[in-house]
């Protein structure tokens, strides 16, 4: 659907008051939402990180490790972000989808001609045929430096730039941080898996999702694992996102404003040799209440090679070949089903 060359946005389409859901976002049988297990806020780690105290890494780190092998999810508390700045950054990604008109939104809109490029939009994937999820974005490209241009972020509210420029930064040092710990969780060297992924290529995507008139068919964003090596996401007080654990979609539930949920990208999991698995989550809409969640990645350069730490293969043969990251994104991009595209690089055993 196009409104004068423009893709329709969900968010203009659920406030036409249309009541059933366009063809085009009708997920297939199989993939649609049904039964997500209810969870007690205990139920996916939650780990305090006491302030980066050396006296408590031992016992972090080790929370981290099961976390990791357990989950490939887990919560942190006492990490050092101000609650204030996590608080402010949801009000500025709110205040630009809901109090700034239509035609203004407009003008940041992604590139046409690019389904991954920066700006405000809707679709992601490439295919032609992918069922469309029930979400507006706005993506940043916050790190490195190089790549990260405020002029084209939205101006109103007036803070939204310096939020956003403050937010990258602190979160590019968090994700530093908690890579640390997952690398010596498996006792490797402190900044074998940073070493590994390189310079962070950061983007933080804010994702709207409006409320849907027949949630029990879409997905606000379908089932995957993330491409890169670990997101850092916040949401607010609505909650959507599920995680799948032992073949069984768990509810995430929101745990107030100062926890941030930690999920393990792809490349994550080739650098450790499978022994920690990314995190497939998925977005589910409701029928009464819009969703914001922040999800930051950090990522590779696209030209980065990616391959498991040898420190694990002495024992041990390697269980995914080599990729590039650039490849593997142009995969992720054409439809990621899942954990479709990390698997495809499994070796035989």
């Amino acid at each position: 659907m196009e409104v004068a060359g423009e893709p329709i946005r969900v968010q203009s389409l659920a406030q036409s008051g249309v009541t059933l859901v366009p063809p085009q976002y009708i997920q297939p049988p199989h993939h649609r939402p049904k039964h997500s297990s209810p969870l007690s806020p205990n139920t996916i780690p939650v780990i305090d990180l006491f302030g980066s105290d050396p006296a408590r890494r031992d016992s972090v780190r080790d929370a981290i490790g099961r976390a990791c092998s357990d989950w490939g999810a887990f919560h942190v508390t006492g990490h050092g972000i101000p609650t204030d700045l996590l608080r402010r950054v949801k009000r500025v990604g709110l205040t630009f989808f809901n109090a700034t008109p239509v035609a203004e939104k407009l003008d940041y809109s992604s590139d046409p001609t690019s389904s991954v490029s920066e700006g405000y939009g809707s679709r992601m994937l490439e295919r032609d045929d992918t069922v469309l999820d029930w979400r507006d974005y706005f993506n940043h490209h916050t790190l490195p430096l190089s790549r990260r241009n405020p002029s084209r972020w939205p101006h109103f509210p007036a803070d939204y730039r310096a939020v956003v420029a403050e937010y990258a930064d602190r979160l590019g040092s968090l994700a530093s941080e908690l890579l640390g710990l997952v690398s010596e969780s498996l006792g490797l060297p402190t900044r074998c898996i940073e070493a590994a992924v390189g310079e962070f290529y950061q983007n933080i995507t804010i994702s709207y999702y409006p409320p849907c008139p027949q949630p029990e068919l879409t997905l606000g964003l379908q089932e995957h694992s993330d491409m890169g090596a670990i997101t850092l996401l916040i949401q607010d007080d609505v909650g959507g996102l599920d995680v799948l654990k032992d073949g069984e979609w768990v509810r995430v539930q929101p745990l107030g404003d100062d926890a941030i949920l930690v999920l393990l990208a792809d490349q994550t999991e080739i650098i450790t040799n499978g022994k920690y698995r990314s995190a497939q989550h998925r977005a589910i809409t409701n029928a009464s209440r819009a969703r914001l969640s922040v999800a930051t990645f950090h990522d590779p350069a696209k030209a980065v090679k990616i391959s498991p730490a040898p420190q694990l293969l002495s024992n041990a043969a390697p269980r995914f070949r080599e990729v590039v990251y650039g490849d593997y994104v142009s995969s992720w991009y054409k439809g990621p089903e899942g954990k479709r595209n990390i698997d495809a690089l499994l070796l035989e055993s």
